[in-house]
């Protein structure tokens, strides 16, 4: 039996957070859209913002940041963040961010609770990108959106990871057919931009095969996927009935375990 859970509040390009919790931990994974979305969605799979020990963000794009300026003046909840990603709210609100930022160099190692949080550098086109590997007990979580393509250090940071949050962000056909102009279409399909189905079920299957056991797909596009599409791309990569495939919605929270 998990030691823990993982609870997508939201996720998609209007705002992502997702929750994970142990025994006497709590903490975010971002924090987009806004304060009252995330107290909200946090009420609603009956938990408090008052419960939550930290919130780890991924980098700087508003929908992973969006609810932090409100929220911090109510609630003095510590915010871990790469010290180059962590520029534009500072810019936007010193007086609000400045004595509760922890920042942090591009890789680092943080304990919360009985939680080790370790960061790893993904490929995504903002100030600074980082995913997270979380280490509890003997259990291990990966947490990977907003990344081009699968590096390395992506690949080295979720191997051996019992549950992984995934980016599963666009069907390459949808996204060159949709009404996107060309531009970004190229940004979105470029190796800082987004993960494809395709990209994301090739890594899947390989996670599969090396341990993992619990996926939550993540930050699909609303315009250029399909949830059914998406989830069964990714299912028949993985090819295994033990294997716990879900996923994540743009308007309400999904518990993956």
């Amino acid at each position: 039996m998990a030691n823990y859970s993982i609870t997508s509040l939201y996720s998609g390009s209007k705002g992502n957070s997702v929750l994970i919790e142990s025994d006497n931990t709590k903490i975010l994974i971002d924090a987009g859209k806004s304060a009252r979305a995330l107290c909200n969605a946090l009420s609603e799979i009956g938990k408090s913002i008052d419960e939550i020990d930290a919130i780890f963000i991924t980098h700087e794009h508003n929908d992973h940041i969006g609810a932090l300026e409100i929220l911090l003046k109510k609630h003095k909840i510590p915010v871990h963040i790469v010290e180059m990603s962590a520029k534009k709210l500072l810019m936007r609100s010193k007086d609000v961010f400045e004595d509760i930022l922890c920042l942090h160099t591009p890789i680092f190692t943080e304990n919360i609770g009985n939680m080790k949080i370790t960061s790893f550098p993904t490929p995504h086109d903002s100030e600074y990108s980082v995913g997270y590997r979380i280490e509890i007990g003997e259990a291990c979580i990966g947490y990977a959106t907003d990344i081009g393509y699968i590096t390395k250090e992506i690949k080295v940071a979720l191997s051996g990871c019992e549950s992984v949050v995934l980016e599963c962000n666009h069907d390459e056909e949808m996204l060159l057919n949709g009404s996107y102009p060309y531009d970004l279409k190229l940004r979105i399909r470029s190796k800082r931009g987004h993960l494809s189905n395709h990209d994301c079920a090739e890594f899947a299957s390989d996670l599969c095969l090396i341990g993992t056991k619990n996926i939550l797909l993540a930050h699909l596009s609303e315009e250029n996927n399909d949830p059914d599409l998406a989830f069964d791309e990714v299912w028949s990569a993985i090819s295994d009935e033990t294997v716990n495939l879900k996923i994540a919605s743009q308007y309400q929270p999904v518990k993956l375990i």
